[in-house]
């Protein structure tokens, strides 16, 4: 055999292939009419033609397509009202926010306020206490709680706070340097 008579038949070979195929094909294409028929006969409904069969199948076909158009409508719908409700609680999120910055603001501005007006009166009530005499101002420191005594004593000017620190108690006096002393002693050194 030359190679053109090769080529031959193995194109006629294909040409068969595909003829069996196509019949094949038309073949379970009637089978599968002929079974509607069966099952519309089995069901009582009466036979349709194959052009009725046509019809029904595009009518289907169309009422599908339009099912599932109005199920995508809806869905569309329901996303569109998800995104309002997202961009109205982000609206009121921002509201909020901004209404917590401004009352933050003015709660910082009060706590300035506050520590500067006590700055104020620690400052006075010092200088009342360096007017004193040191006995005076000893007697009392004496009365106070150790580390309220202690506070303003390192406020006083290092002179008078020494005056009156020799006219207290030793224990007392003692108890005021050690909470002095005391005071940066957890403070990092490096």
């Amino acid at each position: 055999m030359t190679d053109r008579s090769k080529a031959r038949s193995t194109g006629l070979g294909m040409v068969l292939m595909l003829l069996a195929g196509l019949f094949f094909a038309s073949g379970l294409s009637r089978l599968s009419l002929g079974v509607v028929g069966v099952v519309a006969a089995e069901n009582g409904l009466p036979e349709e033609t194959e052009a009725e069969d046509a019809d029904a199948s595009g009518g289907a076909l169309f009422e599908a397509l339009r099912t599932r158009e109005a199920r995508l409508a809806q869905r569309e719908q329901a996303l569109q009202e998800r995104a309002d409700a997202l961009r109205t609680a982000e609206e009121r999120v921002r509201a909020q926010i901004a209404e917590m910055q401004a009352t933050e603001e003015r709660l910082a501005a009060t706590l300035a306020l506050t520590e500067s007006a006590a700055e104020t009166d620690l400052t006075r009530l010092t200088t009342v206490f360096e007017h004193m005499k040191p006995p005076q101002a000893a007697a009392l420191f004496a009365t106070m709680d150790t580390e309220f005594a202690a506070g303003f004593i390192a406020r006083l000017e290092p002179q008078f706070a020494g005056e009156v620190m020799a006219e207290l108690d030793p224990t007392l006096a003692y108890g005021i340097s050690a909470v002095l002393a005391g005071r940066h002693a957890s403070t990092p050194r490096e």
